[in-house]
Order: structure tokens, then sequence, then C-alpha cells
């Protein structure tokens, strides 16, 4: 997504330890035009799929998948991070690590929100190592449910997480893929 790559070379910053910020537009403050064209392209990318529920990890990853789901008018289910007083009854969960917070959570969904009728597209900001989305593949194999595919708002190329993923057989899109990463210069993979 050509304009994915224009606010990322705008409006991000390459901080230290291979950090890319992109809280103007897409994780601390949210550019709702733009995020509706995210949804709309998420959409288009798996118009033909049967999705029937999105699924996405708290907290960054879900302003673009509610956005995906207005755009292809299905819910939306996020993994939350802990568990709190108000996740009850059975549950499915696996472990994460988090690139950028270098922890590793226990993630959480209730049963309830997803069956083994579901066909589920996993939505996320960023793809860099592929924990959080080898973390929502373990739950969407543990509800039964099958797979549509996973987006990434931003790939970061060069961690080989999507493409480590695309090697096992999973259709991985991504809006934009950075190869290279310095502070000097951002480099996208042609797709």
């Amino acid at each position: 997504m050509k304009k994915m790559e224009e606010k990322i070379l705008n409006e991000a910053a390459v901080l230290p330890g291979g950090v890319l910020k992109v809280g103007s537009f897409l994780n601390q403050q949210v550019d709702t035009k733009f995020m509706k064209e995210v949804g709309e392209e998420i959409a288009r990318l798996y118009k033909d799929e049967g999705v029937t529920k999105i699924l996405t990890i708290e907290a960054s990853g879900i302003p673009i998948a509610i956005a995906a789901g207005f755009a292809m008018e299905v819910p939306v289910v996020y993994a939350k991070k802990n568990k709190s007083s108000n996740v009850s009854g059975d549950s499915y969960s696996t472990p994460v690590k988090s690139f950028t917070h270098g922890d590793t959570n226990n993630v959480i969904v209730t049963k309830e929100y997803l069956s083994k009728d579901d066909k589920i597209l996993i939505v996320d900001d960023f793809l860099a190592h592929g924990s959080a989305l080898t973390g929502l593949i373990d739950i969407t194999k543990q509800a039964g449910a099958s797979l549509a595919g996973c987006v990434a708002a931003i790939e970061k190329g060069f961690q080989m997480g999507g493409d480590k993923l695309r090697a096992k057989g999973y259709r991985i899109e991504s809006l934009a893929i950075i190869d290279e990463m310095t502070d000097d210069e951002i480099v996208f993979r042609e797709q």
C-alpha cells in the first residue's frame, strides 16, 4: 500500500534498537481517515476468503482490526495480555514475546468468542519476528477454526518473521514491508 509507505516516510521515526515510531498515525494517535483506508485495503485483500471474524492482540492491533472489521462487516476479537476479572470461563491461551517491550505475555481469548465454525483473519500493527502472529495462529488452531490468513500494517522484512511464516504455508499480507531501516533511510520491498 503506497500510502502506508508514504505515511512511514513522512511521519515515522527510527528509534534506537530498531524501533519504528508510528505513534502519530497508527498506534498512539490514530489517523482515523487513514485507518478507514487501511481497513478497506485489508477487506479488498481478503474479500473472497469468507472471513467470519478478525483476531488481533491488544493494544496496538485493535484500531487496525476495528477498521478492517467495519470494512468487512465482521466481529473483531482481541487477545488480552493479562487475565482480568472480565475474562471468565474457559479460555484459549498462548505465550507471545513482544519485540517492542522485550517481555512475554500469556495472551488469552475466552472460548465463547471463537469456534470451529469461524474463518479467522489475524490482523496486527507490526510483524517483526512473528511471535504475535504465531501466538494468534496457535489460538485459532486451539479453537478448531480455519485461518484465512494474516495481515500486518507494517512488516520489518529484515527481521524475517513474515518470511518464516510464509515458508510454513501461511498467507501473510503486509501493507508495507521494510527491508532496510537506518536512522537515515528506510527501504521498502517491492510488492
